[in-house]
C-alpha cells in the first residue's frame, strides 16, 4: 500500500507562517496596491519609532510601581539628530549624569545594575521595560539575585551601560534598550548583560537577548532565559562567548575555561 502522497504547498501558505513580506503577489512590473500601502504604513511605523520622545520620567513611575528609585542620566549626545550621527556620543555619559552616579556609589559597589535606555526605539522601551522587569524580578528572587540599582538612560546606546556599570561599581549590568525597527517589529527590545562591566568591552563581553515584543519572544520567555543568563554569569564570573545560553537543556556548560575575574 502506497503511504498517503504529500500534501501540496504552495507559496501563499508560506504568508501563515511568517511576517515576512512573502507570496505578495504583483500588479503590472508592480507591487499590488494592498500590499504597497501596507509597507508604507510599516515603514512610516519604523521611522515613528525611531524618533519618538522617550518620557523618562513615565518610566522612573512605572519603575516605581515595581519599587525602584531610578536615577536618570544622559549620554554626550545632545539631541536625538545627534545620537544618530554618531554613535559614539551615546556610548559615553554627559558629565552631570558622571556626579550623579558618583554621588550614588556605595564603597562596596553593588552586584546588579540594569540600565534601561532608549536606543533606537523609544517606543520599545515605553512597551516593553518595566513589562519584562516585572516578569524577571520574582525569577531572579528565586535565584537570590538582588537589583541594587535601576538607571534610565537618555540617548543610550548598549555600550553606555559599561560606563554605567563600572562607575556604580557593579558586578553585573542588565541593559534594556529598544533595538533598530524593522518593517514588522517597531517595537522590538533588546536585553544585553555584561560581567564585569567597564569601559573598551564589545559585543564579545555581552550576551543578548533579542526580538522581545508580541510576535517575538514574550516577557516571560525573555525572563527566563535573562534569568538563567545572570544566574550563571555570576557564578562562572563571565558573559559574552564565553558562556553559551543553555536555558533550555538543562546541561550547562562553561564554554572558556579562563573566566574573567571579577
Amino acid at each position: 500500500m502506497k503511504p498517503p502522497a504529500a500534501p501540496t504547498l504552495l507559496m501563499s501558505d508560506l504568508r501563515e507562517l511568517t511576517p515576512a513580506r512573502v507570496a505578495l503577489g504583483r500588479a503590472g512590473a508592480s507591487l499590488p496596491t494592498d500590499a504597497w500601502l501596507k509597507f508604507a504604513l510599516d515603514h512610516a511605523r519604523a521611522r515613528d519609532a525611531v524618533h519618538a520622545r522617550f518620557d523618562a520620567t513615565a518610566l522612573q513611575a512605572a519603575l516605581g510601581d515595581l519599587g525602584f528609585g531610578a536615577v536618570t542620566v544622559s549620554s554626550r549626545a545632545g539631541s536625538r539628530g545627534d545620537y544618530l550621527r554618531r554613535p559614539d556620543l551615546g556610548r559615553q555619559l554627559d558629565q552631570a549624569s558622571v556626579q550623579r552616579l558618583a554621588d550614588l556609589t556605595d564603597a562596596g559597589g553593588c552586584e546588579v545594575a540594569v540600565v534601561i535606555g532608549d536606543g533606537l526605539s523609544p517606543t520599545a522601551v515605553h512597551t516593553h521595560g518595566a513589562a519584562l522587569l516585572h516578569h524577571l524580578m520574582p525569577r531572579l528572587a528565586a535565584a537570590q539575585i538582588k537589583i541594587d540599582r535601576v538607571v534610565v538612560a537618555s540617548g543610550a546606546r548598549v555600550a553606555l551601560g559599561d560606563e554605567i556599570g563600572a562607575q556604580l561599581g557593579a558586578r553585573m549590568v542588565l541593559v534594556l534598550i529598544g533595538e533598530r525597527p524593522g518593517l514588522s517589529a517597531p517595537d522590538s527590545l533588546g536585553a544585553y548583560l555584561t560581567f564585569g562591566p567597564r569601559a573598551g568591552l564589545t559585543d564579545a563581553d555581552r550576551n543578548c537577548v533579542s526580538n522581545i515584543h508580541r510576535e517575538g519572544l514574550n516577557h516571560g520567555e525573555a525572563a527566563v532565559k535573562i534569568a538563567w543568563l545572570m544566574r550563571e554569569g555570576l557564578a562562572r564570573k563571565v558573559t559574552g562567548v564565553a558562556l553559551k545560553d543553555e536555558s533550555g537543556d538543562g546541561t550547562p556548560h562553561l564554554i572558556a575555561q579562563n573566566a574573567r575575574p571579577v
